[in-house]
Order: structure tokens, then C-alpha cells, then sequence
């Protein structure tokens, strides 16, 4: 195993630690922070997923000898932001957290689990993840017009370099979301002595609470988003570079992970796409029996980088949210946008999709139960119904 090391793979699997972290960890603390966590249990909770997922991509690395690229959901993450505050709580939060990790785990070991959620039409999954993610990406229009000499800097930062290298787009944006809290923003007295006390990483165990409202409005979408969003494409990029590793082990494994982290705050952890193009690819190394070095420096970067999410989460918390929200809604325009074409590129379900979108981003609950569920059973049924309607035309006789 360590004739297969190379300078190149290590340096590329701490890139990617760094762009995942740093490309989506706002989206990922906004969204425990709105379904109820404080900031201790927002620190943990990153702290819980970053170590697992570097955990997990260590293990399956060294098991599979492929470059299998772990990561934390962050459409997931951007699903909790639209749902709110629920009944129960945080503690509930975690309930539905861990519910959803069983779910993936029983998807990877039971078949036809895995089959009905690959079944869900993809309009309609990608319909509704465009419906969760476009509230986040309002955020930095709202932060321009919240304070534009905090909010320009950031928006313009994104712009700029993304003209010039899209990976790093986001973490220009975030570099600049640290400027203006350096510079822009009065920091109150005894701040930097709570940072310093943040640096010793503390895990918060949060006592899990199940009820139906949070089953259905988080455990639910939250797993329906993380294997359409993230499992199945992390499975498609590493085919895309010749590995065939079998898909059901490799969920199972990760939703194991999920249920490690959950009790300390973490919502998800699952297969990569984006980290997984960049180990897996010829960047990592030009032999692909070495790539799995990267996945594995890759991991050894988020531990790292987790045992640091309470200084970070602190040092954050000094910022007007809306800030940080802006910098979550960059990250997120991206998967936006793709998930938005993909929605409405079927002229067939193109008037479901519209409806499970509109749905979901109206934010709106029903019995406690949040928009992103309705909106999937709306457009749901606006399919099988425009379904039966031609059928009953196929089926009609010409007189």
C-alpha cells in the first residue's frame, strides 16, 4: 500500500478536502442552525460529519483500493434550511437524522429499497432539490441589499475568479466573507478569547426525539436528496473514470457513518461527486491503481479540518447571518441551476415538475410537514394522472 503513495495524490486529496469543506460547510452549519441547533451543537455537528466522512473515505479506500471520495449532503444541508424549525426540535432534528441514516444503510443491504428511490422519475427529485436550493440562492441578492460594502465583496469575489477557475469560486467568496468580517464588522470585546477556547473541539450529544412530522418533513427528502443527489452521481463519476465499485456495500457503509455522526448533530454523510471527479481523476495521479492515495489524503484533511469546526463555527458566528448565508447561496448556484435544467428538459413531466418546484420553494408547511414532501407528492400525482390521460387517448377508438 505505501509503494502506491505519490506527492501528487496527497496534494490532490488535501485540495479537495479544502474545496469540500470550504464550498458548502456554510450550507451545511446554516441548515442545523435553522432546524433548531445552537451553536455548540452547529460546531459538533460539523465537527461529527467532517470526521466521519474522513473516517469512512479512509476505510473504504484502503478496502476497495479505489479512490471512493466521501462527503457530507449538502443538499441535505440546504434541505434543512428550507424546512425551519419543527415540532420537538433539535432533538428531533437528530431523530429524523438517524432514521435517515438506517434508511440509506437498509438501501445498500435490501435491493429493492434501492430500486424504488433510483425509480422516483428524475424530474421530479431534481424538481424538488431546485425547490430547496433556490431560498439559499436568493441570499446574496438579499446580502447586497442588507449592507452592499459587505455583501458586493463577497458576490464580486464569486464572479471573478469563478471567470477564471470554477473550483475555486467558492472559497474566493468565502476568503472575502473573511475579509469583511475583519475589516468591516465591529468585533465585540473577548471575542478572539472565545475562539481561542473554541479550539479545543467539543462534542455535543444531543438526545434524539421521534416523531411523524419530522419523518416525514425531514427523515424523508433528506433521504431521497442524499442518494439521488449525491450517492447515485458518486457512483456515475467513479464508472466515468473506469472503477466499478458495487454500489449497495459502499451505501451501506456510509449510511453506518450517518448513523455514528447523527446522534452528535450530523445530518448525512455519503458518496461525493464533485471531490470524487478530482481524486479519481488523471490529476490525482496518472496510474489509476494510485488514485485511492488521493481519497485517502482526502480523508486524513477533513479530520483535520473537523477537529477545527468549533473555532470556525465562533468565528463565524461574529458575522450578520445573512452573510454567511450569502456565501452558502454561492455554493449553491451550481446545483441549482443543473438540477433546474434537468427538471424542466422532458417536455412530458416538464408541467409536474413545475409543480413539485413551485411546491417546494414556497416554503409552505401542511400539518407540520414541510413543503419539499408535498411538493414530491404533488407533482407525483400531476405525472400519473397526465400518464393515465394518455393512456386513456392511446387506448381510445377512432369512430
Amino acid at each position: 500500500m505505501l509503494k502506491d503513495f505519490s506527492v501528487q495524490a496527497l496534494f490532490m486529496g488535501l485540495l479537495a478536502a479544502f474545496v469540500g469543506s470550504a464550498s458548502s460547510f456554510a450550507v451545511v452549519l446554516h441548515g442545523l442552525q435553522t432546524v433548531g441547533a445552537t451553536d455548540a451543537q452547529a460546531a459538533s455537528g460539523l465537527m461529527a460529519l467532517s470526521i466521519s466522512m474522513g473516517v469512512c473515505a479512509i476505510v473504504l479506500s484502503a478496502v476497495t483500493r479505489s479512490p471512493i471520495s466521501i462527503a457530507w449532503s449538502t443538499p441535505g444541508a440546504a434541505l434543512l434550511a428550507s424546512t425551519g424549525a419543527i415540532e420537538g426540535g433539535f432533538n428531533a432534528a437528530v431523530g429524523a437524522f438517524l432514521i435517515c441514516a438506517a434508511l440509506i444503510v437498509v438501501a445498500g443491504l435490501f435491493k429493492p429499497l434501492g430500486r424504488a428511490v433510483a425509480a422516483i422519475p428524475a424530474p421530479l427529485a431534481n424538481a424538488m432539490l431546485a425547490g430547496v436550493l433556490i431560498g439559499l440562492c436568493f441570499a446574496p441578492v438579499k446580502a447586497i441589499g442588507f449592507n452592499p460594502l459587505f455583501g458586493l465583496p463577497i458576490v464580486i469575489s464569486w464572479i471573478v475568479v469563478g471567470a477564471f477557475k470554477r473550483l475555486w469560486a467558492v472559497p474566493a467568496a468565502l476568503a472575502a466573507f473573511v475579509l469583511v468580517l475583519a475589516f468591516g464588522i465591529d468585533i465585540p470585546d473577548g471575542a478572539f478569547a472565545s475562539l481561542e477556547q473554541s479550539l479545543v473541539p467539543s462534542a455535543e450529544f444531543v438526545w434524539p426525539v421521534f416523531n411523524l412530522a419530522a419523518f416525514i418533513s425531514i427523515a424523508l427528502p433528506l433521504f431521497i436528496v442524499t442518494m439521488a443527489s449525491q450517492n447515485i452521481p458518486g457512483i456515475a463519476v467513479l464508472k466515468v473514470h473506469h472503477y466499478d465499485p458495487k454500489p449497495g456495500p459502499l451505501f451501506a457503509v456510509t449510511g453506518f457513518f450517518s448513523l455514528l455522526s447523527a446522534p452528535f448533530g450530523g445530518h448525512a454523510v455519503n458518496l461525493a461527486a464533485i471531490t470524487a471527479a478530482m481524486c479519481a481523476g488523471q490529476d490525482a495521479h496518472a496510474d489509476p491503481k494510485r488514485r485511492y492515495w488521493a481519497s485517502l489524503s482526502a480523508g486524513v484533511g477533513y479530520i483535520i479540518l473537523g477537529l477545527l469546526a468549533g473555532a470556525v463555527t465562533a468565528f463565524v458566528a461574529l458575522a450578520p447571518p445573512i452573510l454567511i448565508e450569502a456565501v452558502a447561496g454561492l455554493a449553491l448556484v451550481g446545483a441549482f441551476s443543473s438540477s433546474a435544467m434537468s427538471a424542466f428538459q422532458a417536455p412530458e413531466s416538464r408541467e409536474a415538475a413545475a409543480i413539485t418546484f413551485l411546491v417546494t420553494a414556497s416554503g409552505v408547511s401542511f400539518g407540520g410537514i414541510s413543503g419539499a414532501f408535498w411538493g414530491l407528492i404533488a407533482g407525483g400525482l400531476m405525472l400519473a394522472l397526465s400518464q393515465l390521460v394518455k393512456m386513456g387517448k392511446g387506448g381510445a377508438q377512432p369512430k
